[in-house]
Parts: structure tokens; sequence; C-alpha cells
């Protein structure tokens, strides 16, 4: 978390100012909806999610009164990528699951969204119901629910493949 977090905002510092010089400025941020929760055996990634949608949003509010200016947070939950190989996840109930999200779907849902100038968009109906129970369940039962689909060998085989 020490390198990803801080890097966010430096990266953004460097390149938003000159930005708001631009006939059109936009930026696109991609936090997650992994920021709502908190991530039993993913606490740093959950906590680095955590301080990306909070950042998007104080820089949006610090930058406010920049006319045109737009800065939206794409919040996907799991997408269909090699993250979950690479994060040596592939035995977890989510790196396991079919049912991520499309990257084409999620990259064209952060494009429509900044290119309206929205603030946030959570991709999916799927993620906009758990964004939706986060804000109002006790996190000890999301810490729960995240371990049930995070937890190593939480996914469910039949004859050596995953369901």
């Amino acid at each position: 978390m020490t390198a990803k977090a801080p890097a966010v905002g430096l990266i953004d510092s460097a390149f938003m100012m000159p930005k708001l010089c631009e006939a059109r400025p936009a930026e696109l941020i991609t936090g997650s909806i992994a920021g709502f929760i908190p991530g039993s055996f993913q606490a740093v990634y959950n906590g680095t999610k955590a301080f990306v949608d909070s950042f998007a949003d104080a820089l949006r509010n610090e930058i406010k009164n920049a006319k045109g200016v737009t800065v939206t947070t794409l919040m996907p939950g799991p997408v269909e990528t090699e993250f979950f190989d690479r994060a040596d996840m592939l035995d977890t109930s989510v790196g396991a699951s079919e049912s991520k999200s499309d990257p084409a779907d999620v990259a064209r849902d952060g494009w429509d969204a900044l290119m309206k100038g929205e603030a946030h968009i959570v991709s999916g109906w799927k993620n906009k119901i758990q964004a939706a129970v986060a804000h109002v369940a006790p996190a000890a039962v999301l810490a729960e629910q995240h371990r049930k689909m995070a937890e190593p060998g939480s996914a469910e085989f039949d004859h050596g493949e995953a369901r």
C-alpha cells in the first residue's frame, strides 16, 4: 500500500494541474467497490481502493470551481482480467467465479460516465447492489462476506476444475 496509494496522489498532482488549462479536462480514476468493504484476505488491496475512492472525492471538491473540469471515479467489482491469476487467487470463490464483469463493459461504463461529467460510476448492476449494501451493513458482516469469497481455498472444485 505504501507504493500504490501515494503514487495515485503523486501522479495525479503532476498531471491534473496542467489539465486544468486544457479545453475540456477530464480524469478517470479507477477505484473499486472493494474500497467500501473491509477486505478479509485482501486488506491492503481494499484499503488502497478506499484511499483511491476518497482521494478522487477530495480532488473533485478541491477543483469544483474550475469550469468544465471532470473527475470521475470508476468503481467496478471483480473484472475478468489477469488480476486473479497474478494475485494467486484462482483458488478463491471470487477468482474462480464465472460471473466477473467483462473488461470492455467496464471500460465503456467508465468512458460514458466521464463524458457525461459524472462523479462516480459503479459498473454492473450486481456491483451497484453490493455497493448499496456496503453503505448500510455493519463492517463485521461485510468482512465475513468478503472472507467467504476471498479466502484461499474458498473456490468450489469439481474433479480438479472450479465450478
